[in-house]
């Protein structure tokens, strides 16, 4: 897969796991939302990387969409496949780990 040079239009089906590739011990991300009352944010995790515990004061919404992820969410961990979606609840202390390769689609709510 090649990832595509323009952002997204509107009116137009595209296919998510295309817009963010792996990248060997990386993590790479993408922003394709950043407004005032929330963000959309692609991510494509090589295997080994992590995001350490932090909290979000807003829910946040995790969508696999390649392979399967690890998220510890307040100390209890979800392991999400492809297609499915994880709720992290504001404030709660999350972390995410990729056992394996995964991409994912991060969903942030402001308010």
């Amino acid at each position: 897969m090649s990832k595509p040079a323009e952002p997204m239009s509107p009116a137009q089906a595209v296919r998510l796991p295309e817009y963010v590739q792996y990248a060997t011990g990386s993590i790479v991300s993408r922003a394709l939302v950043q407004k005032p009352f929330g963000s959309i944010t692609l991510f494509a995790f090589d295997a080994g990387q992590a995001l350490s515990e932090h909290t979000a004061p807003y829910d946040a919404y995790v969508q696999i969409l390649d392979g399967e992820g690890e998220v510890v969410i307040s100390g209890q961990i979800v392991n999400p496949k492809c297609g499915e979606t994880v709720l992290i609840p504001a404030n709660a202390p999350h972390a995410v780990n990729a056992r394996q390769r995964f991409k994912m689609l991060l969903t942030m709510i402001r308010g």
